[in-house]
């Protein structure tokens, strides 16, 4: 029995108690615009830092969610999130724990927030997929190309809603731009612009420094799956992007998860990933089989590929018959105006994630899948996580998506996994 119904059964066995007369507040049953106990859904937290306190908020507006717990490692960061869930609603209700297991062990805990670091995202999903939690991660969502198939694989199994947090899909500019690529309105298209930040090689380790109480800071813990390393304080201050085993893709996946997703969805590409990918200095260009052209460049204005200025994270769709563009400002342009005279929608941050959160929360109440579900996200970070190692190896590389196997490199191959530290395995 899931917890909302064990919530429901409660409620109608505590009105039927001995004949009793039983008054029960409007409140419990839905009535007022509150939402009642049975149709909430309840949510806990893992590894909330700035960008997923953003996210909490997104959840904590909706009246059909209740935030019951915060897992960190951190205790001031745990600290803050219980206060502030705590402060929203009017009580104490919302735990605090070092150890994410004890979130999952929660029966009465329906779905997890997860926006830790990188090295934890598919570790943590998996754990949760087998717990039987629905799962929104942030991104990116694996850090290797093993990790995509695995992810997709458990929430498959386990039968979860998964929601990457790759939101411009649900960001209205983003949306119409798809929509004029997918509807013909730019004829056949053939070529497809993901903008993304400088790939990068791995950073030297910082030097190592004393490590913290673990009741204050759990390094082990945070590590987690990552390779053992010296505590530096600057890793736990969000410093750690660019680190070998804490960060996924040479940056690449930074921005890349978001706009070549976007751009996956733009070639109808969600099942598949490109056969080919090549390197020239910061740009990447890759092949579908169907031959329409990925190119990953540089996000930006005027530097190379020459982005109109639209805001970070731009993509670009160019077909037979005209092209579009659209960025983070929730602007959009095009060739022909004419195309955006009929429904051009009002400007939205590409960063709010509001309608992504509420679309995930439909998906668990009707177990529909969510617009950026595990294969989805799955796709869209493998053609990521291919081209981040076409980049590093500074060679073409033929690769295939179904097998997610790189054609006659060895080289290649091994760099799709890697080893978790013990014993933060799956």
């Amino acid at each position: 029995m899931n917890s909302r119904s064990t919530r429901r059964s409660f409620i109608k066995k505590t009105a039927l108690i001995a004949g009793m007369p039983t008054i029960i507040p409007a409140s419990v049953l839905g009535r007022d615009g509150s939402v009642a106990p049975s149709n909430r859904i309840v949510l806990g937290g893992i590894g909330i830092g700035p960008r997923g306190r953003e996210v909490l908020g997104a959840f904590l507006s909706q009246a059909d969610v209740q935030f019951v717990a915060i897992a960190d490692v951190q205790k001031s960061r745990r600290e803050i999130v219980r206060k502030t869930a705590n402060r929203h609603y009017g009580n104490e209700d919302c735990k605090a724990h070092n150890d994410f297991r004890e979130i999952l062990d929660r029966a009465d805990i329906d779905a997890v927030l997860i926006t830790t670091g990188d090295r934890w995202h598919a570790l943590g999903s998996i754990l949760a997929a087998k717990a039987g939690k629905d799962i929104y991660s942030e991104k990116p969502c694996a850090m290797t190309l093993a990790e995509c198939r695995e992810l997709d694989e458990a929430i498959l199994k386990h039968q979860r809603v998964y929601q990457a947090g790759t939101q411009r899909r649900n960001v209205d500019n983003f949306r119409f731009a798809i929509d004029l690529a997918r509807g013909g309105k730019l004829g056949k298209i053939h070529t497809v612009h993901a903008g993304i930040l400088a790939p990068v090689n791995d950073l030297p380790p910082l030097p190592g420094e004393p490590e913290p109480d673990p009741a204050e800071i759990d390094w082990d813990r945070w590590l987690g799956p990552a390779p053992l390393r010296p505590y530096n304080k600057r890793y736990v201050e969000g410093q750690w992007r660019g680190h070998e085993g804490l960060a996924a893709g040479y940056k690449i996946l930074e921005w890349g998860s978001h706009t070549v997703d976007l751009c996956q969805w733009a070639a109808d590409a969600d099942g598949t990933a490109p056969v080919e990918y090549e390197a020239s200095g910061t740009t990447i260009r890759a092949r579908y089989a169907n031959g329409i052209q990925l190119v990953m460049r540089l996000s930006g204005f005027n530097n190379e590929g020459e982005w109109l200025g639209l805001g970070t994270c731009p993509v670009r769709f160019e077909g037979e018959a005209g092209w579009v563009e659209a960025g983070d400002n929730g602007k959009i342009a095009t060739r022909d105006p004419a195309l955006l005279a009929a429904g051009a929608p009002k400007e939205m941050a590409g960063t709010d994630p509001s309608k992504h959160v509420r679309n995930f929360l439909d998906c668990v109440k009707s177990r529909a899948k969510p617009a950026c579900n595990s294969t989805v996200a799955r796709y869209g970070h493998v053609a990521c996580h291919a081209a981040a190692i076409a980049w590093k190896l500074g060679r073409k590389l033929r690769f295939n998506p179904v097998t997610d196997g790189f054609l006659g490199d060895a080289e290649a191959d091994a760099m799709r996994s890697r080893v978790r530290r013990a014993p933060w395995i799956a």
